[in-house]
């Protein structure tokens, strides 16, 4: 079966952040297969697609080499990119059914639109040992399904050194541990409005190129700090970072990006 790395949230290669994208089943294999699988790729995450009786419809599930999560925006655009540009899938969009519920993804110009719940944050206080081990202190931290700092300009984003050990023990109110994103208003010279990074040692990523999840949470909280509904962000992880734009109408946010298909391969398993 053939197996495909795709640069989601990239106009080009070796930008954005790879994800790989599994050849269709009819019946989902093993979790422990899949879980093998996904740390043999040793990707940010591998995705696993799963036929139904609608062609535009799919069960998708995500898996870092360490576990399974319940959200993930750059290899859900990397499964509709696959679908619908290396299968020649013919719908003007296609839903993913997925533990975050169904997630819809369409053509939007070069690149595609993807309809996430949105997760606003909320002010908390700054956890023990946060700052210390960002070695910076932030502004302000907030926390939705990943904690926030935001800190005090976009110099400080992009050169940011956490330990990345002491962060892996930060925990949010969420329950989730060793997940934070940083960011900042962009400078002046930048053609976005903000820069973030986002750092994950708690599921094994240390730092995650481009993440979609970390938007449905950005997408809001700087709809609200710059009083307009569409925010463009690029996150700045060193040598690759991704260019994302978020809509958010309601309780739904819109995730907009291209993706490059980079490797196709095939699977002798």
């Amino acid at each position: 079966m053939k197996q495909w790395t795709v640069d989601a949230f990239a106009a080009a290669p070796f930008k954005g952040n790879p994800a790989c994208v599994v050849e269709p089943f009819d019946q989902w294999p093993s979790d422990d297969w899949m879980q093998a699988l996904a740390k043999e790729n040793n990707q940010a995450e591998t995705a696993f697609l799963l036929r139904t009786a609608d062609p535009a419809r799919f069960g998708l599930r995500w898996f870092t080499p360490g576990m399974e999560v319940d959200l993930c925006g750059h290899a859900t655009l990397a499964s509709a990119h696959v679908l619908l540009a290396e299968l020649g899938l013919e719908a003007g969009a296609l839903t993913f059914d997925t533990r975050s519920g169904p997630l819809i993804v369409s053509r939007a110009g070069e690149g595609y639109e993807m309809d996430f719940p949105a997760d606003p944050p909320r002010r908390t206080t700054v956890p023990e040992g946060l700052a210390e081990a960002l070695g910076v202190t932030p502004v302000e931290v907030r926390a939705g399904r990943y904690l926030v700092a935001v800190l005090a300009d976009a110099a400080a984003v992009r050169t940011i050194t956490p330990n990345i050990r002491a962060l892996a023990s930060i925990r949010g109110e969420a329950g989730e541990t060793g997940q934070v994103i940083v960011c900042a208003l962009a400078d002046a010279t930048d053609d976005v409005d903000v820069v973030d990074r986002f750092f994950a040692p708690g599921c094994g990523v240390d730092e995650d190129p481009a993440t979609g999840s970390a938007h449905c949470i950005l997408g809001p909280l700087y709809a609200d700090t710059l009083g307009r509904a569409t925010v463009r962000f690029r996150q700045v992880f060193p040598g690759r970072g991704g260019d994302i734009e978020t809509e958010t109408r309601g309780d739904r946010v819109l995730l907009r990006g291209q993706a490059v298909t980079v490797i196709e391969s095939r699977l002798r398993l």
